[in-house]
């Protein structure tokens, strides 16, 4: 079982007899039931009984179920009612929409409404790119899904994407000051998203894709990068490459090796794995491996999607062969995104000395991250419960706000290897060990270091906190 998270904390508020050891004997039944106890609040207290609220983590949706089902257990103790405190967060959105300008007199609304907009809206018809100057056009992102590929869901469409999406959204808000909303489009056609997403256009200054399910994905990104005058990202493609490039940066650091000397073996050639392989090789790795679910991709084989091909043909310099665990052999670094429980402890004791795991299928990785730490210099998940997250928030917010700043549209490797440089940069030498490779996701540096390394490689030299700079 996994270790309890804050994913799935509860509140159970239960009438308890007003004894000196109620609270103590409720904090024992969370213990004996494996759960992590938070808080414990009186709620209610009477003369011969108590009200109590006790709040606690659990590792999963059934744990919660055995938690509360052992405290109920307790002799007159009484369950009244079980708070999912997830979903909770969620009740009515996490996001709202708040206007920056006064609107409290007759004056205000002459200004922001008719008629004073209309000398505006002609301003903009007369040149459209004053819109970056005088709307939320130069702050704004779309996040554009069509529900087909969420996190380790599936295919579960657009309405079940929106608590992602607006969890996107407010992201990129908390993190880099930039207005983000969800798209969540009802159709997995790839014609009608690129017609809908050139028809809502106007309105933003860049547009990030995701959980769009490949090989659909790339041609969605290839043909509205070709076609907008805004940038396009897809987060789970190039987000993810991002900080995985900056976790090895730092891995290879503690481990004391270099990437151009280093076999990597990347488990799932789908939209991550795919950009994480590009990226490495821009960034200079010489020998990598791309698997899938058979193993090593065969170059003379026919590939599904060119993507697939281009991995086959351009990796893999030593010609290995056979299944994921004996590729793996010898390896010095493990990237997975692929799926849960491939791998186990003997195998990653087949690797190189010193070897890095990065086990990132998501909520369950590719091995058990303890097993994996007996045998290797650094491990890496995409978990927050473990050392070392790879969490794609350490890159979109800042490497978006650089974009926006910069008034660019076009992305390059360069602004990639740029931001991936930035985040592992953030690390200070005294800091970086094997249990520390990225930095914190709350490291206020982060962001503003990645938008400052992307306006750089975007040849922008103005200042960002200047609205005139800013929209050009």
């Amino acid at each position: 079982m996994s270790a309890p998270s804050p994913g799935y904390s509860i509140t159970v508020r239960v009438q308890a007899p007003a004894a000196i050891d109620t609270t103590g004997i409720l904090a024992a039944a969370v213990a004996e039931a494996g759960g992590s106890l938070t808080a414990l609040d009186v709620a209610e207290s009477r003369a011969d009984s108590l009200v109590v609220d006790v709040t606690c983590n659990a590792a999963d949706a059934d744990h919660a179920d055995r938690i509360t089902d052992r405290i109920a257990a307790v002799p007159g103790v009484t369950v009244r009612k079980v708070s999912d405190r997830t979903f909770l967060l969620h009740l009515g959105g996490k996001l709202e929409v708040v206007p920056k300008v006064p609107l409290k007199h007759r004056d205000d609304l002459s200004r922001a409404y008719t008629p004073g907009v209309a000398r505006v809206c002609l301003a903009i018809a007369e040149n459209p790119e004053d819109a970056r100057r005088l709307t939320i056009k130069r702050n704004t992102v779309a996040v554009v899904t069509d529900g087909s590929a969420v996190l380790g869901l599936g295919n579960i469409g657009p309405a079940a994407a929106l608590p992602v999406m607006e969890g996107k959204a407010a992201l990129f808000k908390q993190f880099a000051g930039v207005d983000a909303w969800p798209v969540c489009l009802d159709t997995q056609d790839s014609d009608e998203i690129v017609a809908i997403v050139k028809a809502l256009a106007p309105v933003y200054g860049g547009v990030n894709l995701e959980d769009i399910s490949a090989p659909r994905c790339f041609e969605i990104e290839a043909r509205l990068r070709e076609e907008l005058d805004i940038p396009v990202f897809h987060d789970d493609q190039h987000g993810t490459a991002i900080v995985v490039l900056a976790a090895l940066t730092n891995a290879l650091r503690v481990v004391d090796k270099r990437l151009e000397d280093v076999r990597i073996v990347v488990s799932g050639v789908g939209a991550a794995g795919h950009a994480i392989i590009r990226l490495l090789d821009a960034q200079g790795a010489r020998d990598i491996v791309g698997c899938d679910r058979h193993g090593a991709l065969d170059p003379n084989a026919q590939h599904s999607d060119e993507f697939r091909g281009w991995i086959a043909r351009h990796t893999n310099p030593s010609g290995v062969q056979g299944t994921l665990k004996e590729v793996l052999r010898g390896a010095d670094v493990f990237v997975g995104v692929s799926g849960p429980g491939l791998l186990d402890g003997d195998d990653i004791a087949t690797m190189a000395v010193r070897s890095v795991v990065f086990a990132l299928a998501n909520p369950d990785p590719e091995v058990d991250p303890v097993a994996a730490s007996r045998h290797a210099g650094v491990v890496a998940t995409g978990r927050s419960d473990y050392a070392n997250q790879i969490n794609n928030v350490l890159a979109f917010p800042g490497f978006f706000r650089g974009l926006l700043d910069a008034g660019v549209s076009d992305i390059t490797s360069e602004m990639m290897i740029a931001a991936a440089k930035a985040i592992a940069d953030c690390v200070h030498p005294d800091e970086l060990n094997a249990s520390y490779i990225v930095p914190s996701v709350f490291d206020a540096e982060v962001a503003p270091a990645v938008a400052a390394a992307v306006r750089h490689a975007a040849g922008f030299h103005g200042h960002p906190s200047d609205p005139s700079a800013a929209a050009r």
